[in-house]
């Protein structure tokens, strides 16, 4: 019964998490549909520019991103398996006092069923603290695109002063595209200039070890 609150306790979880993402990005549609025809004329006159990035392609060709992933990856799992041993060790402590409850006292039947449930509830707090909304997995993915995405966003608006665009979304977000010519995909532009920054980044960390070794 325990270890079933718990698996309903979990599923509460994802869909709490899943509802959230979905109003965001309900609401990302909204506020870009309102945009798209809330044009002043004299973008309308001229016509409306539009280019899009696909953050996916970006993420996948930045090797600092993907070992990161990995890392992270391999430590969730190694949270899974820690959840998953203790649900066993939660099953087993219950069918030992289930075989051995005839021969037990009321009082220290009582004891062990306070001990199963006080365990449970420590099952349940590891996987709000490794999985909840404001859980470690969430902190970490959320600690590791930050600092991309700011450098992209950057890289973006930079772009769109200089070709002059009116919109640029991303193509891997939850707004529906049914249909995206190439040459309106500002990725590789995008990567481009964000490998120059880590180059720039690079050289300036370098000499500065450099400089460090000199002194």
């Amino acid at each position: 019964m325990i270890i079933e609150n718990i698996s309903i306790y979990l599923s509460f979880i994802k869909n709490k998490l899943y509802s959230m993402v979905y109003n965001f990005n309900t609401l990302l549609k909204i506020l870009f549909l309102i945009l798209l025809f809330n044009c002043d004329n004299s973008i309308a006159q001229r016509g409306v520019r539009i280019g899009y990035i696909d953050m996916n392609i970006i993420l996948d060709n930045i090797k600092e991103y993907k070992k990161s992933v990995i890392s992270l990856d391999n430590r969730i799992l190694e949270w899974k398996k820690e959840i998953e041993f203790k649900k066993m060790q939660l099953s087993q402590f219950q069918n030992k006092l289930n075989s051995e409850r005839v021969l037990l006292t009321p009082e220290l039947i009582t004891d062990r069923e306070i001990e199963i449930k006080d365990y449970a509830n420590e099952i349940i707090a590891l996987q709000e603290k490794r999985f909840g909304p404001n859980g470690d997995m969430i902190k970490q993915r959320k600690k590791l695109i930050t600092p991309i995405q700011d450098q992209v966003l950057i890289i973006v608006q930079q772009i769109a002063k200089e070709k002059k665009y009116d919109f640029i979304f991303d193509r891997s977000s939850d707004i529906v595209m049914l249909y995206s010519a190439k040459n309106y995909d500002i990725s590789d532009l995008v990567l481009k200039r964000l490998k120059i920054n880590e180059k720039r980044k690079e050289k300036k960390e370098r000499l500065k070890a450099l400089k460090t070794k000199n002194k």
